[in-house]
């Protein structure tokens, strides 16, 4: 009982803060509820970022369903990667059943179930939702470069180009922009580009251009180009001044998880770009939940993952907090893991001897503590509970706590397709990035130019050609003398004049030599 009583002390003193904060769950020890262990999170430290970690079916979907309802109903607009599409149902209301009403009772609240207000969102045509965009220009050549995972002397090259676009007013909007330009400064241009700029190799561009043409295997042509959108529409409060989910769905790329580090990066750094500086808040401006975390890391260069862990350090004093919802927590690198304040830990499953050690390394990455082995209690959590432990308002980690975890209040299912279409010609937005816009850009531009170009030297070859040609008589209307018929009575008629006269003269050749003989003269 003494144990019980320390525990609950413990718990009370660590979660219970001065500023706002909503519950989490209840404290458990030794395998059963401590009642009066409520486990809150607070508001002030939600922007020291997060990791909700567990294998397969431990209850790491509904867990963030539950941090996604607590930051709503405190005005703080959320952001949802929803990979595996099972995400929606928070547009709708949840119902209770026996399960539900025995857990909150051990926690010792009601269950009040509540659908919340959700903007859906998407990467491509495929799905119905507010189209999402960005120009290459936005990237800019040094996180452009980054993506495609170019050298030193490549992405000096990209610099270049980015250079030589501004400085003749040819726009980069899309993908189709950027190969032109690459396509052009490599043949027709590269000498007016070398002659401005410096020299460059076609090695090179030829390696930046196969770069690109990978990533729009990937369906990056999708994501790049107009109208772009907007992050201030991802901060919006509802009317009833709840703060606005936006659950993007990306369910097509699970295979494509270049494409997927490229948006996230892209985001990130245009949230950074465009907030103010904000320094401490009660609150966070803006939360955002990456499902599948592993996906933005795994086909990450050094130079992508060093910019997304500079991103994750600064954009705290932007009053924006990132969490990572993963299975294992080595599936976040450990520079970006340290800067995460917020740890809920779902259960780990030990089936081989590398196994063991993952839990081993995970058990060390937490608080110690006299109330568990935590090792062992990695393995033996139930679906629905986890391991917590998160920054006090004053910065300092809270006691590392088994958590009973509360259920979601909206629908632990996902919208059918004739509710995801409703919602969908409903929403404003939607019919803010619907249209695409096709504005005349590097590639028309330059197209013009080559076309232009083209005219010229035909027309300079067919002058060459001409001016070459001797000058032929100029053709006169044909009358009746130039009729074949007449031409050929004309000539009959002159050879027989030519022919008399030539008799009368003595000059008729061999007739005039015979009438000699003859005794005529």
């Amino acid at each position: 009982m003494a144990k019980q009583d320390s525990f609950l002390t413990a718990v009370q003193q660590g979660y219970t803060f001065k500023g706002g904060s909503f519950p989490l769950g209840v404290g458990m020890l030794d395998g059963h509820a401590v009642p009066g262990a409520l486990v809150q999170l607070p508001l002030k430290t939600m922007n020291r970022h997060g990791l909700i970690a567990g294998a397969t079916g431990t209850g790491k979907t509904k867990t963030l369903q539950v941090l996604a309802e607590g930051l709503s109903d405190a005005s703080i607009p959320v952001v949802l990667m929803d990979i595996k599409g099972d995400l929606s149902g928070i547009a709708a209301a949840g119902s209770t059943n026996a399960r539900i009403e025995e857990r909150m009772q051990l926690i010792g609240t009601a269950f009040r179930p509540a659908a919340f207000p959700v903007e859906l969102m998407t990467l491509s045509d495929s799905q119905p939702g507010v189209r999402l965009r960005a120009t290459v220009s936005e990237f800019g050549p040094i996180l452009l470069s980054k993506i495609l995972g170019l050298n030193d002397t490549q992405q000096g090259i990209v610099a270049m180009i980015f250079k030589f676009c501004d400085d003749n007013k040819m726009p980069l909007l899309d993908l189709k922009d950027f190969i032109k330009v690459i396509q052009y400064i490599s043949n027709e241009g590269k000498a007016e580009l070398e002659k401005d700029y410096g020299k460059i190799a076609t090695t090179s561009t030829g390696t930046i251009l196969r770069k690109v043409i990978e990533l729009q295997q990937q369906g990056a042509d999708a994501f790049f180009g107009e109208p772009s959108f907007e992050v201030d529409d991802l901060l919006r409060i509802a009317d009833d001044g709840r703060g606005m989910i936006s659950i993007l769905r990306v369910m097509e790329l699970q295979n494509r998880p270049k494409l997927f580090s490229t948006f996230m990066l892209s985001l990130l750094a245009e949230l950074y770009a465009t907030l103010p500086e904000e320094g401490d808040l009660d609150q966070p401006k803006l939360c955002l939940f990456i499902d599948e975390a592993h996906l933005v890391f795994q086909e990450a260069n050094e130079a992508l993952l060093q910019q997304i862990e500079t991103v994750i350090k600064l954009i705290r004093s932007k009053g924006v907090g990132i969490f990572f919802c993963t299975q294992n927590p080595q599936d976040v690198p450990a520079s970006v893991l340290s800067q995460l304040g917020l740890k809920v830990q779902h259960a780990l499953r030990a089936f081989t001897a590398a196994d063991r050690k993952v839990i081993k390394t995970a058990a060390e990455n937490y608080p110690l503590t006299e109330y568990y082995k935590t090792n062992e209690l990695l393995t033996q959590l139930g679906i629905g509970e986890a391991l917590v432990t998160l920054l006090s308002e004053k910065g300092i980690p809270t006691p590392l706590v088994h958590t009973l975890l509360l259920p979601p209040r909206s629908r632990m299912d996902i919208l059918s397709d004739g509710e995801v279409l409703d919602r969908v010609q409903r929403s404003r937005l939607v019919k803010k990035y619907a249209t695409t816009l096709d504005s005349e850009s590097a590639h028309e531009i330059i197209t013009a130019k080559l076309e232009e170009a083209a005219r010229r030297t035909e027309e300079a070859k067919t002058t060459t050609e001409n001016a070459r040609q001797p000058a032929r008589p100029a053709k006169t209307e044909k009358g009746f003398f130039d009729n074949p018929t007449v031409k050929q009575v004309g000539r009959t008629a002159a050879t027989i004049i030519t022919r008399s006269l030539l008799g009368a003269l003595g000059l008729g050749g061999r007739t005039t030599t015979r009438r000699r003989k003859s005794g005529f003269f």
